[in-house]
């Protein structure tokens, strides 16, 4: 979206395909779970409008009034959106097909307070009311409520699902260290505590397998906890210097181009004048023991950098890709298998986001500069993206087939497309 704008393009050839004119600046776009619509929010204007791409002329608008907006997503279904209102004072359901509405009432303001089962048949709501923190489940297909029920949190932070739909986990706030695990019909299965007083509970994420739930705390350990006791299985570390010789360490290094002084031409020509003033940039394996660039934080400011702050399963189930905070240079690459460290990359900048490939256990790391890195068990390469000026990569997303993947900085993006090996 540029401003008011809409502009949806063809994937593989990026051909301009629809172009949509909203109300006012676009602040959030999503697609509908079939991509046959698309949901623009406008927070300011408290104002929701849904475009068809079968039928370009029909176009929806959802107004929420003086209740005000901010938030808006998709139901699993792709015919349902639920808009927040300010103050969290309730959660409203619009339903495209019958244009029905239905209201939840009490939802917390937190992180994380709506999340969807993967086959979409569930809905588990944060809820905040007479100072106590609650969970209700609702049913998708007609949002009757299933389970209502109260949690041992202080202050609830964040829930989501396990990817087979069967264990709901929360977790409290930072102050607290907590961890609940509950079944479909609001059993506690489990509470995990690891220690008691310092900053908890940084960051969750579920293995494809549903099997493992790592937990990444303030303490710069990683602790992964297993689906039949739910007890921790492991702790993993994330020391300044690593010393294992079964590590492989990939560091970046910057290289300046060396030049053919024979070519060289007054005034040179646009490609030997960028070949002469960019700097390219490659991995070399560094020899164990190796200290990363660890930064200590400043304790008496909120928000610490310190912690696990990112991590990331494969989707193989294989790997687990984590950041430490305050050695923000570098991302880790555990062996589930084996439970053990595999591979460190020590970039040259802060790592700014990673995803894994949705098909194959295969890491795009981006860093703010105009390169992509990519990792996979054959080894690791940096790839300049091509184009004039600086484009910096702040974030990335891979297609879900595996081929190709967005690269975005401010106010650009390009499309990267990898080439299959032909088996």
């Amino acid at each position: 979206c540029m401003q008011h704008r809409l502009v949806v393009r063809d994937a593989s050839s990026l051909q301009i395909l629809q172009l949509y004119t909203c109300l006012d600046q676009i602040q959030y776009i999503e697609w509908s779970s079939d991509s046959l619509f698309i949901l623009c929010a406008m927070y300011k204007r408290g104002v929701v409008q849904v475009w068809s791409l079968e039928q370009p002329d029909w176009h929806c608008k959802i107004d929420e009034g003086s209740a005000g907006l901010v938030a808006s997503c998709w139901s699993p279904d792709g015919r349902h959106i639920l808009n927040t209102t300010e103050f969290h004072l309730r959660i409203t359901v619009w339903s495209l097909c019958t244009k029905s509405v239905s209201y939840i009432k009490y939802p917390k303001a937190c992180q994380q307070g709506v999340a969807f089962t993967k086959d979409g048949r569930y809905m588990a709501v944060a809820e905040r009311r007479d100072c106590k923190d609650f969970i209700s489940i609702f049913v998708c297909n007609n949002w009757q409520l299933l389970r209502h029920f109260d949690t041992e949190t202080q202050d609830l932070f964040g829930i989501e699902w396990a990817p087979n739909g069967c264990v709901l986990a929360a977790w409290d706030t930072c102050l607290e260290y907590k961890v609940l695990l509950y079944s479909l019909d609001g059993r506690l299965l489990s509470s995990y505590r690891a220690y008691e007083w310092p900053l908890g509970v940084k960051s969750i994420a579920w293995s494809p397998s549903s099997q493992f739930l790592a937990i990444g705390s303030f303490d710069e350990k990683v602790r992964i906890l297993n689906h039949v006791t739910w007890k921790k299985i492991t702790e993993l570390d994330h020391p300044a210097t690593i010393s294992n010789k079964k590590t492989i360490v990939y560091k970046e290094v910057e290289k300046s181009p060396t030049v053919d002084r024979e070519r060289l031409s007054f005034p040179p020509t646009r490609a030997l004048a960028s070949s002469l003033f960019s700097t390219q940039s490659k991995y070399d394996i560094s020899q164990v023991p190796v200290s990363l660039q660890y930064i200590k934080p400043v304790a008496d400011r909120a928000n610490p950098k310190v912690g696990v702050g990112m991590l990331a399963f494969s989707a193989d189930n294989c790997f687990l890709a984590t950041k430490n905070d305050n050695i923000p240079n570098a991302v880790w690459i555990w062996d589930i298998r084996k439970l053990k460290l595999s591979v460190v990359l020590e970039q040259l900048c802060t790592i700014q986001y990673f995803q894994w490939d949705p098909c194959q256990p295969r890491l795009a790391v981006c860093t703010g500069s105009s390169r992509v890195y990519l990792w996979s068990p054959a080894g690791c390469i940096v790839v300049q993206v091509p184009g004039e000026g600086d484009f910096q990569i702040m974030s990335l997303s891979w297609h879900s087939s595996g081929d190709s993947m967005l690269l975005l900085s401010k106010d650009h993006f390009c499309v990267c497309y990898l080439e299959r090996e032909e088996v």
